[in-house]
């Protein structure tokens, strides 16, 4: 239903009583017009007379029919605030254009008016509150916003004006529109991408709980050694540290330097872990075919700790250099770390395997706190083909959809093969160079254009996907 009434149903009803007086009224005209018309007509100025009256009646009759239209198609008050001009209307885009959202965040006393004062200080500062969320401890009550302020405003005007209503803590950022989707919704959401993924768990947290750091500690270490990270199964809440057991064993350790987690945030950070545990491990198993220049036809799919066995077998086909150029260490080393880089918590991993089913390459990606690696390896016999740039342009996307700003590399100088496929991506790089160790960082909110999902991707590479 619209708010807007047509000016067909905004006129005035029409009522019985207002036709019989207009009735009498004409049959008063014609009588009294009658009777002049018989008392001119027998002087000898009658004519005269006559046309006069006849000019002074047309005037009179133009006249009203030029104020009953200019009035009776005047739209009503709120038809005419719905068609309010052009200008109006850029006006007020202007002044919503000149606001900015901030997400607050601050600890007032659990008593009865405390958090109407704080809303009337924001009021004065003409901040819009568009969500409230409230977090009870026990000594009193976080309250956490999202505010639209004017452009104007400045965070440690807000911070003064908050403290003067009796906050304290207080804690401001710069939100976005993805912030406006309301708390429930938002989680579902997560539990969603969790559910279908189990290496989502770590980015669900982080979006979950807002800017914070992110680490998954193993029970046992790729060398075989025990690591004691084991935190009891409710988990462990040390103001702005969360230890959470992890279902595949050790522990997930949240930080967050700047604010104490709230046990309402603990409670959901525990809920998002627990249905992670009760679905078990999961991955994705859609494949994308490619044909290769030469048209072999090779298959790209998520792999997890199922493709130990096999990639066990690669690393016998591959040469030592090879595998000392990926893992940057001992070769005999390289099998004990398959089982942890395949591992979902610890990132997403692709492999590319042969129309025999075969795996000849595997490109991780790899979460390191409040970083992004990436790492190839394509079996000797499988180089110099594009499979490495097939791979890493995969990765770089899933590093884009998951939020990360950047990827970085870890390789040898040498390793002439990996620098190609990096400045492959078409992305800003930076290089830092040390005793042989060579990291290129690819900047990947520094390019706007750049596809956000694999269908965009297909469409501005036409590699052949299906």
């Amino acid at each position: 239903m619209t708010d807007v009434t047509s000016a067909k149903s905004a006129r005035r009803p029409h009522h019985w009583r207002r036709d019989l007086v207009e009735l009498a009224a004409m049959f008063t005209a014609v009588a009294v017009a009658d009777t002049i018309a018989k008392l001119i007509g027998h002087t000898p100025d009658g004519p005269f007379l006559l046309i006069a009256s006849a000019v002074a009646l047309a005037a009179t009759a133009t006249f009203h029919t030029w104020w009953a239209r200019r009035h009776s198609h005047a739209p009503p008050p709120d038809a005419a605030d719905a068609q309010a001009p052009a200008a109006s209307r850029e006006t007020a885009g202007e002044q919503t254009r000149g606001t900015t959202l901030w997400r607050m965040r601050t600890t007032v006393q659990d008593t009865p008016g405390s958090l109407a004062a704080l809303c009337n200080a924001l009021a004065r500062l003409d901040v819009d509150i568009l969500t409230l969320q409230t977090h009870p401890l026990a000594d009193g009550t976080v309250d956490e916003f999202l505010l639209r302020a004017p452009a104007s405003l400045q965070a440690p005007q807000l911070t003064r004006e908050v403290a003067a209503a009796g906050g304290s803590g207080t804690w401001t950022e710069r939100a976005d529109a993805h912030d406006l989707v309301d708390t429930p919704t938002r989680v579902l959401g997560l539990a969603t991408r969790t559910a279908l993924d189990a290496a989502e768990l770590p980015l669900a947290l982080r979006q979950l709980l807002g800017r914070c750091t992110i680490r998954s500690r193993p029970a046992v270490s790729p060398t075989g050694r025990a690591t004691g990270e084991m935190p009891p199964v409710e988990g462990v809440l040390e103001e702005t540290v969360m230890h959470l057991r992890d279902p595949n064993g050790g522990a997930i350790i949240v930080e967050r330097a700047y604010l104490p987690f709230t046990p309402t945030e603990f409670a959901r950070a525990r809920a998002l872990v627990e249905l992670d545990a009760r679905l078990g491990p999961r991955v994705p198993r859609s494949q994308d075919i490619l044909t290769l220049p030469e048209g072999n036809e090779i298959s790209v799919r998520r792999a997890d700790q199922d493709d130990v066995d096999a990639a066990l077998a690669m690393h016998e086909r591959c040469s030592a250099r090879t595998l000392e150029m990926r893992y940057h260490g001992p070769v005999r080393d390289a099998d004990r770390y398959l089982n942890h880089l395949l591992s979902p918590r610890f990132g997403r991993t692709l492999a590319v395997e042969t129309a025999s089913g075969r795996l000849v390459a595997l490109g991780h990606l790899l979460w390191d706190g409040d970083e992004t690696e990436v790492a190839l390896l394509v079996e000797d016999d499988w180089q110099r083909r594009g499979i490495g740039s097939q791979l890493l342009e995969r990765l770089a996307d899933m590093a884009a959809e998951a939020g990360c700003d950047s990827v970085y590399a870890v390789t040898r100088s040498s390793n002439t093969a990996m620098v190609a496929a990096m400045r492959g991506l078409g992305l800003p790089l930076d290089y830092q160079i040390e005793e042989g160790t060579l990291v290129v960082t690819a900047r990947l909110d520094a390019a706007p254009g750049r596809p956000r999902s694999r269908s965009e991707r297909t469409e501005r590479t036409g590699q052949g996907e299906r």
